[in-house]
């Protein structure tokens, strides 16, 4: 057995515990931050009065789907309006998650002046064009010291992302182009955090997208139309998918931004296919009640235009949830819904078919606490558990938009001969600037299915995300 302790874990332990500190902390500090933005803009109202920019003019006060009673939001390119349809890692809820200006710990004046023209080119473009875009990169570091083999991963992920509403911007009803091209690829290591966990003995991978595609470093993973109608209340895409957008969603499901361990940020209940051909319709049927259902390519691949395998091989996935929200502004943090899926029989991957249904249920407290309770049953092989019971709580601080997460996870795999397996998850994403957060996280896997040999292993984890 490998010592408990490596050189790797030293820094990762000082940096959460930091993390931790400064979270905690966040309510003084938000407080001498707001004395000297208020005598900041004591001093330069009457010039703000007199000169007030183009920039301005679009980072007018809005309110924003994400939720905040204490101020209300404000952005660097305009995009407090981008239609969406999808969870919180799809493309329009991430161009608005991005654009949002923050008040980081850390502030550094040269830096975002040096990028203001930047997000001011964004703006006229959107303003123009109708062109939202945005870029990111993301980095994860781990570490296993209990694998019995490799015990360590590092893996990068370069995205370039946006909508282009090409169809009725002047209304309810828009029509967009959306699309997504990533690169991602290993950083200095032989395998990536997705590998790290099997090759560790987890059943479920550690690092979630953190990954290479199959042939090739770059893929497209969104290629669609979006159309809207009835003011939005009905919604539907065709083209490139990515399924995990649409099934099963809450509110902490994006692996770039909060949970990393496949148990919480989707359901591993359900064999959501990889990035492929296929087609999805939602509709609001109340101002609370929703439906969602559709179909894509079951051997879906980012790195393939997908043609032949959709409308010759005939294996699909596909799914259809129904679910009760607050309201539909606020559909990723008070919802309650149940989903069912099929997949057909994948001949050439040899994967039998199968089906299941999912529950979940969040509600997001005082707009800064959201516990969730989420579970999934499967019948067959296709999916990694075939029961899966989901709990936790995160706490969302405003002032700097940090997110704090703890979650426990219990599932049953599908394999013969396996046993159950315990997860726990607990992270803090820290806003460390305006366009770059770090997030500590450290998983316990105890009774590791795929090491019988260990009772536990620890996942110690460091990931980093800059956007632009």
């Amino acid at each position: 057995m490998k010592p408990m302790m490596s050189r790797w874990m030293i820094p990762l332990y000082v940096a959460f515990i930091a993390s931790l500190v400064l979270g905690l902390t966040q309510p003084t500090v938000a407080q001498d931050a707001a004395q000297v933005q208020a005598a900041e803009k004591q001093g330069t109202q009457q010039s703000e009065q007199s000169h007030k920019t183009e920039q301005e003019h679009a980072q007018e006060t809005v309110q924003s789907e994400t939720p905040d009673t204490e101020q209300a939001l404000q952005y660097k390119s305009g995009y407090e309006e981008v239609p969406q349809f999808g969870g919180p890692s799809s493309v329009g809820a991430e161009l608005q998650e991005t654009d949002e200006v923050k008040e980081p710990f850390f502030r550094f004046p040269k830096i975002d002046q040096t990028l203001k023209p930047w997000f001011d080119l964004k703006e006229r473009i959107n303003r123009r064009l109708g062109l939202q875009f945005g870029l990111d990169y993301s980095a994860l570091y781990q570490v296993v010291p209990e694998s019995p083999g490799e015990d360590q991963a590092a893996s990068g992920i370069f995205r370039f992302y946006g909508s282009w509403t090409l169809l009725g911007r002047d209304s309810g009803n828009t029509g967009a182009l959306v699309y997504k091209v990533e690169h991602r690829h290993r950083l200095g290591t032989d395998i990536t955090p997705q590998e790290l966990g099997f090759e560790a003995g987890s059943i479920l991978p550690t690092g979630t997208m953190f990954n290479q595609f199959s042939s090739h470093s770059w893929g497209v993973t969104n290629l669609y139309w979006q159309q809207r109608l009835l003011e939005g209340r009905i919604s539907f895409v065709a083209g490139q998918v990515d399924v995990t957008d649409y099934v099963d969603i809450y509110g902490l499901i994006n692996p770039l931004t909060q949970f990393m361990n496949l148990a919480f940020s989707t359901n591993p209940t359900i064999p959501a296919p990889n990035q492929g051909l296929g087609a999805v319709v939602g509709a609001m049927a109340t101002d609370n009640v929703y439906a969602v259902g559709g179909l894509a390519d079951a051997n879906g691949d980012a790195t393939e235009a997908g043609f032949n395998t959709f409308f010759e091989d005939h294996e699909y996935f596909s799914h259809i949830e129904v679910g009760w929200v607050s309201s539909f502004e606020r559909r990723y943090f008070d919802n309650i819904h149940l989903t069912a899926w099929h997949v057909n029989e994948r001949e050439k991957a040899q994967v039998p078919d199968g089906w299941g249904l999912a529950f979940s249920a969040t509600w997001f407290i005082n707009d800064q606490w959201m516990p969730f309770l989420r579970a999934g049953y499967s019948d067959g092989e296709a999916p990694l558990l075939n029961a899966s019971i989901s709990t936790g709580i995160a706490r969302y601080f405003a002032e700097h938009r940090d997110l704090l997460g703890f979650g426990v996870n219990w599932g049953k795999p599908s394999a013969d001969g396996l046993d159950d397996q315990y997860t726990a998850e607990l992270f803090y994403r820290l806003q460390l600037a305006q366009n770059l957060a770090i997030t500590p996280d450290v998983q316990l896997i105890i009774n590791p299915a795929l090491n019988p040999d260990e009772d536990v292993i620890g996942v110690y984890s460091l990931r980093a995300r800059v956007t632009f």
